[in-house]
């Protein structure tokens, strides 16, 4: 069951799809197998379905397997009621650990908030699982006239100007959002930006925005940047891409910052089938099927859980274990710090940790190097896991933490563990990263595509 590459600052390290695939290999191989179909309901009766093979006995490890797809599914997908079709046993477990007294409080409550009702499990039968029925819009690419754009991250924001698709000015801000009580600390940093970058156009014609966190229709559900904003502020602070709106009386869109990743890799290669991650703050997802659609997931990969090792280092926001954040992003180069021998000052910020690891990596630190060697075989072990819940051709990879020549060393480790453990997907999946200034700031332009223009 362990991985034939060790990730060599994280030995216990038991990726998802190494540990899923050999389940299902013994599953099928004892004759027992019988079928569970997963269904997560969301807005406007949308479904969408997710169908495999269990022992029909709650043991340990079906339980374990059933729980990790369940948490993986709701944070990619999305859904505010969980249809669960096959064994008693293993539906009971679920609908205690994901309830409010349960392990999974978290999810529920987030769930909960992004779609505003309780969030539910129902137990049924494999065949009485509702039907899928996915939301498919096409969105962005909007290249003619004046546009803003602007991605908003846990550590700092870009904005661009953009005229007939071609970057006039671009910048970065640094922010510290996830402190601020105070609503109009956003919205201030927001709104200068958009001025500074009118600043370098004759006229704005539209607004785009990228943001993390989940968005429905341009309104904040659920973000890390507004962590700590009062609950009865918290109305004002959702609204300020609607506020934004109406004093630029002008189009606006916005959009989950991993769609617009997404969408970044669509324009840039001319290709559908699009999976993005952005390795900054946190990570961030977005997904374009191959035939130019987005779904209206919710792929919050961030939360989604990655390795399976019961000893694997927790999330501090959800308190859950072994999920992408702490694999794919500035939390992950954090981590790895102990175990690579490299110790920075307790009160140093993680962006700035980032930098110092940079540093070390330019100056050829065999230490720096193996964090992101760690990284790489996070990658190349989970790209097989993230292609059982999503058909894409093409991986847009980019962010922060992929930045340098420690980004080179992460994907020349991902593709050396798919090249020897995966090599069908290998062949089928093709990694992708934007050059250096498009890997900083090609959030921003893209998001300027959003809109389209009044006529």
């Amino acid at each position: 069951m362990k991985p034939a590459i060790s990730a060599p600052l994280d030995p216990g390290f038991l990726p998802a799809a190494i540990f899923n695939r050999n389940y299902v290999i013994r599953v099928q191989a004892s004759g027992k197998a019988v079928p569970l179909v997963l269904g997560l309901e969301r807005e406007c009766g949308l479904v969408s379905r997710f169908e495999t093979q269990v022992n029909p006995g709650a043991d340990a490890d079906t339980l374990r397997y059933v729980e990790r797809i369940v948490k993986f599914l709701l944070w990619a997908r999305g859904g505010w009621k969980l249809h669960v079709g096959g064994p008693k046993a293993i539906g009971d477990c679920i609908r205690k650990t994901y309830s409010s007294r349960g392990a999974r409080k978290f999810d529920c409550e987030m769930m909960a908030l992004a779609y505003g009702r309780k969030f539910e499990v129902v137990l049924t039968t494999a065949s009485q699982v509702p039907a899928a029925k996915e939301m498919q819009v096409a969105a962005g690419g909007h290249l003619k006239g004046c546009r803003i754009g602007f991605d908003l991250g846990a550590s700092d924001y870009k904005v661009s100007a953009v005229i007939d698709g071609e970057a006039v000015f671009t910048e970065e801000t640094p922010w510290d959002p996830k402190v601020q009580s105070n609503p109009e600390y956003h919205y201030h940093h927001i709104s200068a930006a958009l001025h500074r970058a009118a600043a370098h156009m004759p006229r704005v014609d539209a607004i785009g925005g990228s943001s993390a966190g989940i968005i429905v229709d341009s309104e904040i559900r659920v973000a890390s940047l507004l962590r700590a904003i009062p609950k009865k502020l918290f109305p004002q602070a959702a609204a300020v891409f609607k506020r934004i709106q109406e004093e630029w009386n002008v189009p606006l869109v916005v959009m989950n910052d991993g769609d617009v990743t997404a969408l970044a890799g669509a324009l840039s290669l001319g290709e559908t089938g699009m999976l993005g991650i952005a390795m900054g703050s946190s990570e961030a997802a977005g997904f374009m099927d191959k035939k130019g659609r987005i779904l209206g997931w919710l792929n919050e990969l961030a939360f989604a859980p990655v390795d399976y090792n019961p000893k694997a280092a927790a999330d501090e926001w959800s308190g859950d274990a072994g999920v992408g954040a702490l694999y794919f992003s500035q939390q992950a180069v954090n981590k790895l710090l102990p175990a690579a021998k490299i110790k920075l000052p307790a009160k140093m910020d993680l962006p700035e940790r980032l930098k110092e690891v940079q540093s070390l990596m330019a100056a050829g630190d065999e230490r720096a190097a193996l964090i992101y060697k760690t990284i790489g075989v996070y990658l190349g072990y989970t790209i097989p896991h993230y292609a059982d819940f999503y058909d894409f051709a093409h991986m847009l990879i980019l962010g922060r933490v992929t930045t340098g020549q420690g980004g080179d060393i992460v994907l020349e480790q991902a593709r050396q563990v798919l090249d020897q453990e995966f090599p069908d997907i290998a062949a089928r999946i093709a990694m992708h990263v934007p050059d250096e200034k498009t890997r900083r700031v090609g959030q921003a332009v893209a998001a300027a595509s959003l809109p389209k223009i009044r006529k």
